[in-house]
C-alpha cells in the first residue's frame, strides 16, 4: 500500500527477537517522493503510554476526542514517539486510519529533530 507523509496506518510490528508481532499504529514519517519511488517507508510509532508525551520534546500527544484527534483515526489519548524510528516495507502496512492534520505537522518535525539531534 503506497502512503503518504502524515499518513497514520496500522501495521504488521514484528518482535525485534523475530518471534512474532502485533498489530501497532504508526505516522508516515517520509517524504512523499521517497514514498512514490521506494517500496518502504520510515515511521514512528504510536502509543496509548502517554505519560512522558507532555515532557519529552520527541513525543507529543494527541487527544483522541479531539478535532486533530478525530482526524488522526486514533482511538485512545495517544503519543508520538519519535525515537521509535523504523524502515517498513509497504507489505506491512494494513490500514490507513487517519492523517496527522496540518495544524500538528510543524509539531512532529520538532519532535523528529528533538530525536535526532537537529537544531
Amino acid at each position: 500500500m503506497k502512503v503518504s507523509r502524515g499518513d497514520v496506518v496500522l501495521l504488521d510490528f514484528p518482535f525485534s527477537n523475530a518471534s512474532g508481532g502485533k498489530v501497532r499504529p504508526a505516522n508516515v514519517v517520509q517524504s512523499d517522493a521517497h514514498n512514490q519511488r521506494m517500496t518502504s517507508t520510515i515511521v514512528v510509532l504510536v502509543t496509548k503510554t502517554i505519560r512522558r508525551a507532555r515532557r519529552e520534546p520527541t513525543q507529543f500527544l494527541i487527544r483522541a476526542n479531539s478535532p486533530e484527534g478525530n482526524a488522526t483515526g486514533l482511538h485512545f489519548d495517544s503519543a508520538v514517539t519519535c525515537t521509535n524510528l523504523y524502515t517498513v516495507h509497504e507489505g506491512f502496512v494494513r490500514f490507513r486510519v487517519g492523517r496527522i492534520p496540518d495544524s500538528l505537522v510543524a509539531t512532529l518535525d520538532v519532535s523528529l529533530k528533538a530525536a535526532l539531534g537537529i537544531a
